[in-house]
């Protein structure tokens, strides 16, 4: 497939805090739940219909939440350098945010699930603070919520436009979906694009958006272990899931396509280059899928530079998805070439530049121009 006849002119970005895109974006992937709800076993199959249901509900109410309007909240009168986060408990019902049960500075309590959800927001708002400058989602000190104990057996996790939320899992396929603190801030970047390229959830825009998260989601993870490029695991969801599973999580960056294969679960089906690009029309045009291609784009660029991924590759990207250039219906073509400027206007024409676009070549994409001037 030629990624780069893809690349188109003049595309119209989004201002930030466009909602028109109305995109509801969960961790697991609907074609991942679909298998499972046609297991034979209904310990398998039950949980995983009444999550799908569930997820077309919060879908259908997320679009028309979209088209209403949603009043945001007042942004406090100046940027704030600590989080205000505040935990819900929703008590096994799908009515949010439910109880409220620990709030910015309460000391952690018995619920493992309360006390990870409250650490894991603030590892994502530490690391896009002290990384790259910016005051929580929306950058200008948005509050950030949360709800636990989402539903029944619900395997599933989700940002809503407005808060996170998170099931228990099945404990036959899914464990609790706060135990890993990539997949709190896969969901929460889902926010930061909201607010900034709101890159449209279909196609290759869709899977830009995906893949956003999981660079992200990777990154804040690494911070928090103070992991480099070379010691990162590169997975999104390990440690959820379970026992039976063969597996080790949901996507890898690493090594996409690798992350499970299982009797029940399927293969892992994510490419790493534009030669096994899926085309379907399912999952927003593969949106959970193609996004293994710039996922690997961004592996590879990162562990070339070496260090800490979160400074150099990680600042490109960032630079990339707030720069305003991004437009909301960007290609995979289109965001390469962005990030080779990106590169060269903070870094100029060195070793980033050169490690940007090489990994692009790798997986793919090329005919990048060596030099594309200042973004």
């Amino acid at each position: 497939m030629d990624a780069n006849a893809n690349a188109r002119g003049h595309r119209r970005t989004a201002a930030p805090g466009d909602r028109r895109t109305a995109a509801f974006c969960t961790i697991v992937p609907p074609h991942v739940l679909d298998k499972l709800a046609h297991a034979d076993d209904p310990a398998l199959a039950e949980p995983a219909r009444r999550t799908l249901e569930r997820d077309a509900l919060e879908r259908t109410r997320r679009r028309i939440t979209t088209v209403r309007g949603v009043v945001a909240a007042a942004p406090p009168a100046e940027p704030s350098y600590q989080p205000r986060r505040t935990i819900y408990d929703a008590q096994h019902t799908t009515s949010l945010p439910g109880r409220k049960v620990r709030g910015e500075g309460d000391q952690a309590g018995a619920d493992a699930s309360v006390n990870r959800a409250y650490d894991g927001l603030g590892a994502t708002f530490e690391l896009f603070l002290k990384a790259y400058g910016r005051h929580s989602i929306d950058g200008s000190g948005l509050p950030l919520d949360a709800s636990v104990h989402y539903s029944d057996d619900y395997n599933n996790a989700f940002w809503d436009g407005e808060q996170m939320v998170f099931g228990d899992g099945d404990g036959e396929v899914f464990l609790d979906f706060t135990i890993p603190i990539d997949v709190m801030a896969h969901e929460l970047t889902h926010g930061v694009t909201q607010y900034t390229a709101n890159l449209e959830y279909f196609g290759q825009s869709g899977a830009l958006n995906e893949s956003m998260s999981d660079v992200f989601g990777s990154l804040v993870k690494q911070h928090a272990l103070g992991h480099s490029a070379e010691q990162a695991d590169w997975l999104i969801g390990a440690g959820l899931l379970a026992e039976r599973v063969t597996g080790v999580a949901l996507r890898s960056l690493k090594a996409p396509g690798t992350a499970y294969d299982d009797d029940v679960l399927g293969k892992d089906p994510q490419p790493g280059t534009m030669d096994d690009y899926v085309r379907t029309s399912r999952d927003n045009g593969g949106v959970h899928i193609n996004s293994g291609i710039p996922n690997h784009a961004f592996y590879l660029a990162a562990t070339a530079l070496g260090g800490n991924a979160w400074e150099r590759a990680g600042q490109i990207w960032y630079d990339v998805l707030t720069g305003g250039e991004l437009a909301f219906d960007a290609q995979f073509a289109d965001f390469a070439q962005l990030t080779v400027a990106a590169a060269d206007a903070r870094y100029g024409e060195g070793e980033e530049q050169a490690a940007v676009r090489e990994a692009w070549a790798e997986v793919g994409i090329t005919d990048l121009r060596s030099r594309v001037g200042a973004r």
